[in-house]
């Protein structure tokens, strides 16, 4: 690790926000990426919320360097340590960052640009890289956000998942207090959760069209479960149906609403398959695919409405196949940042 940069005398203006559960192997990288940031006014609040391995072991070299802070907790999720540690923070403005994801070197100047150039930005994301247990490397954004330089996305576009917002975003102290900070019911989908309650308070997402992050993908991430993700999407717009005063919105959220509880079904169907229960299992596909993979689903039903015991075998392989789990290689992130010994 590099030695401690000089700490700037004026008090941080950017807090930077790590829940480091079960991740003691990888944080070090991320706090070395906090380190190059160019930008130095920030101060870094690790939350160690009673990980099963040693966080505060990993975390310890680097607490040279006084604007990083370790905070220990009993357990009580990812929502309760962003809390936690945003509730102990002085800066106005708040970045988050997962503790086995990476920062490039322009991330907090530039969302701090962000925020103070629009006041009516409720957040500020950007592009970054997926990495890890991955096919390969793909960009977070959306298609519609992509090389169109600075866009503003409305609640409605990210409501309906068009406008992606990166987990590493950044918003305003005073945004997350007028919302009452992220929910702590929430076991998946929170970030989803919280930048949807932030832009109800009015005002708009700002996207900025660069690669400021790195998110690594793991096969035990929150993230890889996809049943639980749908879930936690649509405890996110149960929530805030009622509260849409817009009848455009609210007909969007319904419809959005409809296509993840297919999801759903679709999923549950492929479950009943794999348990045995062929009959029953197969009628709820033929229900559920919709028009999923153009002629490939209504072909593979035909198959398995002739030969049933086909059904299993390959179900089981498309569940392998599109498993972060079956991921052989790693792909490296794109400056390596090495941890402290």
């Amino acid at each position: 690790m590099n030695a401690p940069a000089a700490i700037p005398a004026r008090p941080p203006r950017i807090a930077v926000i790590v829940p480091a559960y079960g991740v003691a192997h990888l944080v070090g990288q991320a706090l070395a990426s906090v380190l190059a940031q160019t930008f130095a006014e920030w101060e870094c609040w690790v939350i160690d919320d009673g990980a099963p391995d040693d966080v505060a072991g990993a975390v310890a070299p680097y607490l040279a360097d006084s604007r990083i802070r370790l905070l220990a907790t009993d357990n009580g999720g990812v929502s309760c340590a962003r809390n936690r540690a945003i509730a102990r923070a002085r800066a106005p403005y708040v970045a988050l960052l997962d503790g086995d994801d990476l920062l490039r070197p322009r991330c907090l100047e530039r969302m701090i640009a962000g925020l103070e150039a629009d006041p009516d930005a409720r957040l500020v994301t950007c592009d970054a890289r997926t990495f890890g247990s991955v096919r390969e490397p793909r960009p977070c954004a959306s298609a519609m956000q992509r090389g169109r330089g600075t866009v503003v996305g409305t609640l409605a576009e990210v409501l309906d998942r068009r406008f992606a917002v990166y987990v590493g975003s950044a918003f305003r102290r005073a945004d997350w207090e007028a919302i009452g900070g992220f929910d702590e019911t929430m076991t998946h989908c929170e970030d989803f959760d919280f930048w949807v309650r932030l832009l109800m308070l009015g005002g708009h997402a700002l996207y900025l069209d660069e690669l400021l992050g790195e998110y690594r993908v793991r096969p035990s991430s929150a993230s890889a479960s996809g049943e639980k993700m749908i879930r936690g999407v649509l405890k996110t717009y149960g929530k805030i149906l009622p509260h849409l005063a817009d009848c455009s919105e609210r007909d969007l959220v319904r419809t959005v609403m409809g296509r993840y509880a297919a999801d759903l079904e679709f999923e549950w169907a492929i479950d009943r398959v794999l348990a045995g229960d062929l009959a029953a299992g197969l009628a709820s596909l033929q229900l559920t695919q919709g028009g999923r993979g153009g002629l490939v689903w209504p072909a593979a039903l035909a198959l398995w409405r002739a030969c049933p015991v086909l059904a299993p075998p390959m179900l089981r392989w498309r569940r392998r196949a599109y498993s972060r789990q079956s991921v052989r290689r790693e792909v490296a992130p794109l400056g390596v940042v090495e941890a402290a010994a």
